[in-house]
């Protein structure tokens, strides 16, 4: 090859060169005036940067109030109600409730009739005292009048004689006790004014017990013989004696000693007290002339029979 061939190689080289340092310069200045590029996760880091727009503000909750601290007191008797009872404890607070009200039951009754003693006139006292001496003192002359039966015919030349004497008079005793026969003799008459209708059978049967108390040997009400197995029972606004229905005003005859009736039944808390109370209205008669006619139709027992021989 001739140098002629070289030269426009080397030319173009330079052109190439010329045109390479022309573009480098114009590549520069395209640079400049276009804006800087900006890395592709610039956007994310400026939505992340952003702030984030403020919420509505919203009321302050109410906050319980704390808890106002117990006392020692009040922590007792939370541990203590409600109260966790089993079976066994129920059955011993009923057997103690049961113990508890009996007890208060029998020392009302006991403050009843103390507190009628101790509000008592010194007369009723006196007279209460008489009548405890006055029943000892019939229960020491029944006991004298046996033993002189014994004595009589234990000492008696005609035995069968004094024992038939006696067996007579026994049996008009006892005929009288049983309402059999007629009796008479001293006594009282009391009277039962019932305008109310509030006297019942048991105020009756009380009286008849004070008045059997005091040594009533025979008594009559409204003309039924009261014996020892009688019984009183309500009837509207009667009252059933034996069966018998009687109506106010009630009129007991009763054969016995006065001076011992009559105390008895105006004794403190009695008989008089405890009907007037109910509105009824007592009168007491003593006599020295009581008969009580009205009788008993002789019963044999069913089954009971004499054991002596």
């Amino acid at each position: 090859m001739s140098d002629h061939d070289e030269t426009p190689a080397e030319g173009q080289g330079d052109a190439r060169a010329g045109r390479g340092d022309g573009g480098g310069e114009s590549g520069n200045r395209l640079r400049k005036e276009l804006p800087q590029e900006v890395p592709a996760a610039a956007p994310a880091a400026e939505e992340v940067s952003q702030e984030p727009e403020p919420e509505p503000e919203r009321a302050p909750e109410p906050q319980p109030d704390p808890e106002p601290r117990l006392t020692g007191r009040q922590r007792l008797a939370q541990g203590v109600w409600p109260p966790r009872v089993t079976r066994a404890q129920l059955i011993v607070a009923v057997l103690l409730f049961g113990l508890g009200f009996g007890l208060a039951v029998q020392v009302a009754s006991n403050s009843d009739s103390d507190s009628a003693l101790r509000g008592a006139r010194q007369e009723d006292l006196v007279r209460i005292l008489d009548e405890l001496d006055d029943r000892t003192q019939r229960l020491e002359d029944e006991k004298q009048g046996l033993e002189k039966q014994r004595d009589e015919l234990e000492n008696s030349s005609d035995q069968a004689e004094e024992a038939r004497k006696q067996t007579i008079e026994k049996e008009r005793q006892l005929g009288i006790l049983a309402g059999t026969v007629a009796a008479q003799g001293p006594g009282i008459t009391m009277t039962i004014e019932d305008t109310k209708g509030t006297v019942e059978a048991d105020m009756l049967l009380d009286a008849i017990q004070e008045l059997r108390a005091a040594g009533a040997e025979a008594i009559q009400v409204n003309g039924v013989r009261v014996v020892a197995g009688t019984y009183l029972t309500d009837a509207g606004k009667g009252v059933s004696v034996d069966g018998n229905k009687i109506n106010a005003p009630y009129r007991f005859k009763v054969i016995g000693k006065p001076q011992d009736l009559e105390p008895a039944l105006n004794i403190p808390g009695g008989v008089v007290q405890t009907l007037e109370k109910e509105q009824a209205t007592v009168t007491i008669e003593r006599s020295t002339d009581i008969v009580v006619d009205a009788l008993r139709a002789a019963k044999r027992p069913d089954y009971a029979r004499s054991s002596s021989r």
